[in-house]
């Protein structure tokens, strides 16, 4: 189903009520991920909400207005106040909810709202908990010979109630499957008005807490032992009842089996333009990514060494040039274009990259790597570059400044002339995000993954030296330098990729959980 729009009028701003899904971040819609992305406010409820928030641009306004037992963030008639005042302001506004906007939702109240002011509104549903949700426990709510129709309805209205509301005598025999929404504090009095129905109190049934998510936990029973085992079992808020016969079916039901990464939170440190890739390589694989970019480039270039280094290669006086990351590439070729020097003052320059992903930045600026080192460090490629003969080289090594000293100081001890050019300083970043850093330091996290030496420092730094949150995931890191890096800050590195690669870390991962990657999804 598409978005669909409801037309009320001429409105300066425009307001997206959004389905965020059963909780699983990738069962939202591409409809709904595009709104997200561009919204300059997000009201997001409590559930199914959080792994999202990382898609929001950073400078958008983000309002928690969820609601929990005993606590309300804000009240309805405030939410509908606040898209109202944000719509009125011209501004792109999403309205973030668990599920579809309009089960249970109150997204009819909220487009009412809306419609009354006279602002664009357009509705994204979403897939709903009820469906979705069982769906990932093995619950089909219909299956041929066994269920034929389903009845969803809310738990929140008390079975006893005599006011309009759910008329449980009614619905205990009405449907062949019956799926409760927020019914768990109600569990035993909603089993007994469905029993005292009509409904055999053998009827098979289920509870799914945390529906599609890595904390997912299901329990069977029966119809009349139900409430006994929930309350047993711990089972807790927020889950789903279901009562029928297809709650009998997970058995029988051929799931694909989950992944080895399924349902793992990894943290993401890479750089905000670079963490995409690897976030995207790790839902590939069932994972669920947490941004929390650990370095903030900062330039600074020296523009006199910048022209030196442009006037040198122009004059073809260098016989190497080495790139030590992605980063290095990148921002070598931002300065020397402002040098007006492109990829032919390269020619005849012989180019050395540290691992896959900095000969593929190479290449994106029309170069081909002529040496890739083995060994995806600093000392890998000194030993590289001393086995290609560099005595008598000039060498161009554009880096970050700090960087070890170890490789220009072995290339001028082999005899080369070593010409440095420091790019930018990877400091932590200035604004961090307070909801992953919060997560983080709730120990929400299972993997930890580093990209750099720089990004192992730097989390140490956001986190204020206190890694114990952090201590029990799983550390993998790019290289033995990085892991070296870990060690000295007093992590233990678990994971060390070979490749210097998003997919080298990724399939180090997999390796490391007992898996390979999916082929349909190999580079």
């Amino acid at each position: 189903m598409t978005a669909r729009p409801i037309a009320h009028g001429r409105a300066s701003g425009h307001v997206w009520l959004v389905g965020a899904g059963p909780g699983d971040p990738g069962l939202i819609t591409r409809a709904g991920l595009e709104a997200l992305r561009r919204a300059d406010v997000v009201l997001y409820d409590r559930l199914g909400t959080a792994d999202l928030l990382d898609e929001c641009r950073e400078d958008a306004l983000l309002i928690d207005v969820g609601k929990a037992p005993g606590r309300q963030a804000m009240a309805q008639e405030e939410i509908n106040a606040e898209l109202i005042e944000h719509g009125r302001a011209g501004r792109r506004v999403v309205r973030l909810k668990g599920g579809d906007p309009f089960v249970f939702g109150r997204g009819g109240e909220e487009a009412e709202a809306l419609a009354a002011a006279r602002i664009a509104c357009t509705v994204v549903p979403g897939v709903t908990s009820a469906i979705g949700g069982l769906a990932a426990a093995g619950i089909p709510v219909t299956h041929r010979g066994v269920a034929a129709s389903f009845a969803v309805v809310t738990g929140h209205e008390a079975p006893d109630r005599s006011t309009e509301g759910v008329d449980w005598t009614r619905l205990a025999t009405a449907v062949d499957t019956i799926v409760v929404l927020m019914g768990v504090g109600r569990l035993e009095s909603i089993a007994a008005a469905l029993i005292a129905g009509g409904r055999d109190s053998r009827t098979p049934a289920a509870l799914v807490q945390q529906a599609s998510t890595p904390a997912q936990r299901v329990l069977e029973a029966t119809l009349g032992e139900i409430a006994v085992a929930a309350r047993d079992a711990g089972i807790e808020a927020p889950a789903l009842l279901v009562v029928g016969e297809v709650a009998a079916l997970r058995d029988r039901l051929a799931l694909a089996p989950s992944g080895p990464l399924a349902g793992k939170r990894v943290l993401v440190t890479r750089t905000r333009r670079q963490a995409s890739a690897l976030a995207d390589a790790l839902r590939r694989e069932g994972a669920v990514p947490l941004l929390l970019p650990a370095i903030e480039l900062e330039r600074h270039a020296d523009a006199e060494q910048a022209r030196e280094a442009g006037g040198r290669l122009r004059a073809h006086e260098y016989g190497w040039a080495v790139f030590t990351s992605e980063n290095a590439v990148d921002t070598a070729f931002e300065l020397l274009e402002a040098e007006r020097v492109d990829a032919r003052a390269f020619a005849g320059v012989r180019l050395c990259a540290v691992g896959t992903a900095t000969a593929e930045a190479l290449r994106r600026h029309g170069l081909l790597a002529d040496l890739l080192p083995a060994e995806a460090d600093g000392d890998g490629v000194l030993r590289a570059l001393l086995e290609a003969g560099i005595a008598g080289q000039r060498v161009l090594l554009p880096r970050a400044e700090g960087a070890r000293a170890a490789l220009p100081d072995g290339l001028r001890a082999a005899g080369a002339t070593v010409d440095e050019l420091a790019l930018y300083l990877a400091a932590p970043p200035a604004a961090p995000s307070p909801r992953t850093l919060e997560r983080v330091r709730r120990g929400e996290v299972d993997v930890v993954t580093f990209t750099s030496s720089s990004t192992v420092s730097n989390l140490a730094t956001l986190l204020e030296g206190d890694l114990e949150p952090v201590r029990s995931a799983i550390v993998a890191c790019i290289g033995p330098q990085t892991a070296a890096t870990a060690r000295d800050v007093g992590l233990d590195p678990t994971v060390v990729a070979s490749d210097r690669s998003v997919e080298g870390l990724v399939q180090a991962l997999l390796e490391h959980f007992g898996g390979d990657a999916d082929p349909e999804f190999a580079e």
